[in-house]
């Protein structure tokens, strides 16, 4: 059952203008420092935060708050599977809505897909409900 789904669109250059004018003041206020290094590791600097600016946007419409009711930027973290695919990993009030959105007995996956086409970056954030196998009959 889809519990939740968020999109949205960011302007690269945007983001490029907001990095060269705020520097850290920007980046520590919305990235965590996984991201953080991350991205500053791409030669596509401005394009990589804005991918990850997007998801934040994009899960934060998914959890129905938007950046309200202790749903902070920092609580959201794009974070990358074994296999490289795209998720969230959420903490604080973020972590606190996506448990009320769970129905007992089940749990919740989030699925992200990350794209740019400069000058755009495109996020999508599916959470869905799935049966909890590790819970007890």
């Amino acid at each position: 059952m889809i519990l939740g789904l968020g999109s949205d669109l960011v302007d690269i250059r945007r983001i490029e203008s907001t990095l060269e004018r705020f520097g850290q003041r920007f980046t520590h206020r919305i990235f965590t420092a996984a991201e953080r290094d991350k991205s500053e590791r791409r030669a596509a600097r401005a394009a990589s935060y804005a991918r990850r600016f997007a998801a934040k946007e994009a899960c934060a419409k998914a959890l129905g708050t938007g950046f309200r009711k202790a749903v902070y930027w920092r609580d959201m973290e794009v974070v990358n599977l074994p296999g490289g695919k795209p998720s969230m990993r959420l903490t604080g009030g973020a972590l606190a809505r996506l448990a009320s959105l769970v129905p007992k007995g089940m749990r919740a996956q989030i699925d992200v897909s990350l794209t740019d086409d400069p000058p755009i970056a495109q996020a999508i954030v599916i959470i869905t409900a799935l049966p909890d196998t590790a819970a007890p009959a």
